[in-house]
């Protein structure tokens, strides 16, 4: 059968449409790389995230694939030097800069006005620009519980009111004294990596030293100044005074000393918060830091969302990330995994950080306690120094020697790689 002209044009046009309609359909992909493999209910969240993007709209679709968080920094690296990163990424927050730096992320492109309600911590910022974004952050505290500070006549500090060092170190030699525990605080030394500069770092600001000038940039002087020594001979006081577990702290230890009554007291973050609810209950408090001098201070800046510099679909990337940012999904990852929402109006729609809620009081440390770590490309290195400096300290070693040794290979690396400009 022979179709006549008007029919075949009819059908060749009918044909074109529906090739047309599909094409409009069709949602580009965007890569998207997350560093919380093995932990099924943030890939739960950040699959609703997702989904719900992909549902919401037909010109993009994000596709997920997920690292173990050792390996993920490496993997990231070796992707940026093969050409292969990623559309979107996570970061850590102090690594962000040295992201920048070497040019595996590009600047936000957000809505106005899209963070301006975000606690400080979870916004990445460099050379004034920002880079990433969280949807959550993390706070430290000093667990401990009222009827333990009461029962030695130990003041219970505030936010308002802090210990002040002498007060703290007080307290310290009371609990030790009382005989009741194996010893007055746990610092969580069994944990190895970033959390010496996240935990610790703050105390050394707090006595008014630091890792580097950022300003200058330059360690020496700053890390291993007069501020860095005192508060360095007070480190290594807590374990030559016993007050404290050493570097050889079984890992067990650190997850249930506190619980089962071998420590009076531990520094840790919120994300073990729940657990010592669940044994404590109201007894439980979440102190605030000492004052060593400058002010109470903790660490800020958890796993943030940027977009890669050398992706082509960067509109994408950005739609996808200010989608994340509505606060029912920061509310949704508080609920899951116990962080701290980067927003007032999402802290308000969950169960631990709205009002009277039980974890309330971290958001409020977070808020007004949070300190960011040097903000360079050359973090990641003066960490790794910090972190081999400090355990030196608490395993004898001089002090100033160590921190000596520590300025002087963050001073090589700032000068090696032209102070990171």
């Amino acid at each position: 059968m022979t179709l006549t002209s008007p029919l075949r044009r009819s059908l060749i046009v009918l044909g074109l449409a529906a090739l047309g309609a599909t094409t409009a359909h069709a949602q580009t992909t965007l890569s998207m790389w997350y560093h919380g493999a093995g932990n099924p209910k943030e890939k739960e969240l950040i699959t609703g995230i997702i989904n719900d993007f992909n549902g919401s709209q037909k010109e993009w679709k994000v596709e997920l694939q997920q690292f173990p968080q050792e390996a993920y920094n490496t993997s990231v690296v070796a992707a940026a030097v093969a050409g292969k990163l990623p559309d979107i990424l996570d970061v850590d927050g102090p690594v962000m800069p040295n992201w920048a730096w070497s040019k595996y992320m590009q600047p936000l492109s957000l809505p106005a006005g899209a963070i301006d309600k975000f606690l400080p911590g979870t916004i990445g910022k460099w050379n004034g620009k920002v880079y990433s974004v969280g949807l959550w952050d993390a706070a430290c505290a000093i667990f401990a519980r009222k009827s333990v500070l009461q029962a030695h006549n130990i003041r219970i500090p505030t936010l308002d009111k802090p210990w002040t060092k002498a007060e703290f170190d007080a307290a310290l030699v009371t609990l030790q004294k009382g005989g009741k525990f194996q010893y007055p605080i746990d610092m969580g030394m069994a944990w190895k990596g970033e959390w010496y500069s996240y935990a610790f770092g703050p105390f050394l600001q707090s006595s008014g030293g630091d890792l580097l000038n950022s300003a200058t940039p330059k360690s020496n002087g700053t890390l291993n100044g007069k501020a860095g020594v005192e508060f360095g001979n007070w480190w290594q006081s807590l374990f030559t005074r016993k007050l404290t577990p050493g570097t050889s702290q079984d890992g067990a230890e650190r997850e249930t000393g506190f619980l089962d009554g071998k420590y009076a007291m531990q520094w840790n973050g919120n994300w073990a918060a729940l657990p010592a609810l669940k044994k404590f209950g109201d007894d439980l408090v979440f102190l605030p830091a000492p004052d060593f001098g400058k002010g109470s201070k903790i660490g800020a800046a958890s796993w943030q969302f940027g977009v890669s510099a050398t992706t082509k679909n960067a509109k994408g990337a950005n739609a996808f990330i200010a989608f994340a940012l509505k606060d029912k999904y920061l509310a949704a990852f508080s609920d899951g995994i116990g962080l701290i929402p980067s927003t007032p109006a999402a802290a308000a729609l969950t169960q631990n950080y709205k009002k009277g809620g039980p974890l309330e009081v971290f958001f409020a440390l977070s808020a007004k306690q949070a300190t960011l770590r040097a903000s360079t490309p050359g973090y990641a290195g003066a960490s790794g120094e910090f972190e081999k400096a400090l355990a030196d300290i608490a395993n004898g070693g001089k002090v100033a020697d160590a921190l000596d040794t520590a300025a002087d290979a963050i001073d090589a690396d700032l000068k090696k790689n032209n102070n990171y400009r």
